[in-house]
């Protein structure tokens, strides 16, 4: 059951600032390449995590954790947790402890939005008039997604939304992501992920993560910057347990 959760809420890596260069014609495309995006190299922030299944509510578990990356390592100190004993030790815990390992093993990079990993191509406009860039992966893995980048008309990231270009395991039928960007401390930086998996025997899972960063490169976050983390869900507030183990 850890493996199933865990590859299923596999955290996307790196910033979503693409590094390589593109022909300047102008597109969205080359805006997207173009723009001096500021890396983020180190950030501190609040991390609030939910995990649920459809079927029972008895795998429902929420966490609050602080996440820093400095000097290129990652590290987390929990601040709260309650709900499934075992959803929480075994997926919100082990999710923390993978993305622990991706960053300081400095394999994050693997993930990230750069033509290295990904070929892109123009798609249109969405429905609200945003830009669309197609991703299509270059390679089968768990850490790209198959599916799109949504731009604003300056060409800055606000979302990344699509499939696991490969099946985190036998157990896991599709993995869809949506990861949501802003900009706070004058850099880009994903604030929210939504995860759904399809999971054998367990249903539709979900893991919702939002971020309340506190500071990025090294300077403190201004209060009107900041993303308050929204509340967590009524059903979350007594704690609970469960026996599947």
């Amino acid at each position: 059951m850890r493996l199933v959760w865990v590859m299923a809420f596999t955290v996307l890596a790196g910033t979503g600032v693409l590094r390589a260069a593109a022909p300047a014609d102008g597109n969205a495309i080359s805006r997207f390449f173009s723009r001096a995006e500021q890396p983020l190299r180190e950030y501190r922030a609040l991390r609030r995590m939910h995990a649920s299944s459809e079927k029972t509510s008895k795998y429902d578990a929420w966490m609050d954790a602080w996440t820093e990356v400095k000097d290129g390592r990652f590290s987390y100190q929990i601040v709260s947790e309650r709900g499934s004993d075992t959803v929480r030790s075994k997926v919100l815990h082990a999710v923390l402890d993978r993305e622990q390992a991706l960053i300081n093993s400095g394999d994050a990079d693997k993930g990230d939005l750069t033509a290295a990993n990904y070929e892109f191509a123009e798609g249109g406009h969405d429905t609200d008039g945003s830009h669309v860039v197609q991703m299509k992966p270059r390679r089968n893995d768990v850490l790209l997604v198959d599916g799109r980048a949504v731009l604003n008309d300056r060409g800055e990231l606000m979302r990344v939304e699509g499939t696991l270009s490969k099946n985190p395991s036998f157990w896991t039928s599709l993995v869809n992501i949506v990861r949501r960007y802003a900009r706070i401390g004058g850099v880009r930086v994903p604030v929210a992920t939504e995860t759904t998996a399809k999971v054998k025997f367990v249903g539709t899972a979900q893991m919702e993560v939002v971020y309340d960063y506190q500071s990025v490169n090294g300077r403190p976050v201004a209060i009107s910057e900041r993303q308050p983390l929204t509340p967590a869900r009524s059903a979350g507030q007594s704690g609970s347990s469960d026996d599947a183990r």
